[in-house]
């Protein structure tokens, strides 16, 4: 049974820097603590990362997965599933990113997991917040 999270915060800056950030995975070492390499796989004919091979310390060690994303609804809406990984059977989620009446944007993302291995409640718990801490670092990388 796949595990979700989700979380929404307002970030004081324009869409199209959050986007940005969001969608330039190789500089994701530089501001998202747990990601130690993105390697972009493939690109689209516009020069979008469509597949991205990420390396990630989780729950005391390292992992490797890979994936595909959505840009259907971009700016607004960045999706992505899950092509391949070594702990997980599925990963699927989003940002999606509304103007908010301040003149930023009010992020919105949604995590679903599916491990391989189930884990304890409170290792679960653990991970969701070092995962949901990587939209709070987009966030000060936003702003700053």
């Amino acid at each position: 049974m796949a595990d979700t999270a989700s979380l929404t915060i307002s970030i004081a800056a324009p869409l199209e820097r959050c986007w940005q950030i969001a969608t330039d995975f190789e500089r994701y070492p530089e501001w998202a603590t747990d990601v130690k390499s993105a390697v972009v796989q493939s690109r689209d004919d516009q020069g979008r990362a469509t597949e991205v091979e990420f390396r990630t310390s989780a729950l005391g060690r390292s992992t490797h997965y890979s994936l595909v994303y959505d840009y259907s609804a971009a700016p607004h809406r960045l999706a992505w599933r899950m092509a391949k990984g070594d702990i997980m059977r599925a990963v699927d989620g989003a940002y999606m990113f509304a103007p908010s009446e301040s003149g930023g944007v009010v992020l919105t993302y949604n995590l679903s997991i599916d491990l391989i291995v189930p884990l304890p409640g409170f290792v679960k718990r653990r991970a969701e917040v070092r995962i949901l801490n990587t939209v709070k670092e987009l966030k000060v990388r936003a702003e700053s």
